[in-house]
């Protein structure tokens, strides 16, 4: 499983439908409201390295309001939530 942070900028007055809208695209598990410097942040857990294309420039990148994106792939997890939901999977074996 492969983890993806996106930090989305967005036009503030959609900041909710842009949320919302992100939020049902396939491949993200959830999307944050944050303060700092950008006005979204959503997580994307897809099975191959392809699928991070398809959802993050493909989808993420063309909802109406995004005006830019920043992707961080995370190499290991170390939060127990996480390293659980890895061995559920079957990661771990």
């Amino acid at each position: 499983m492969l983890t993806a942070v996106v930090m989305i900028d967005a036009e503030p007055a959609r900041i909710p439908e842009i949320a919302t809208e992100v939020a049902e695209v396939a491949g993200v598990s959830e999307v944050y409201s944050v303060t700092g410097e950008v006005d979204l942040i959503a997580m994307v857990r897809v099975r191959e390295h392809e699928q991070l294309a398809d959802v993050i420039a493909d989808r993420i990148s063309k909802v109406d309001g995004v005006l830019r994106t920043q992707t961080y792939i995370a190499f290991r997890a170390y939060s127990q939530h996480d390293l659980e939901a890895a061995f559920d999977l079957g990661l771990g074996d």
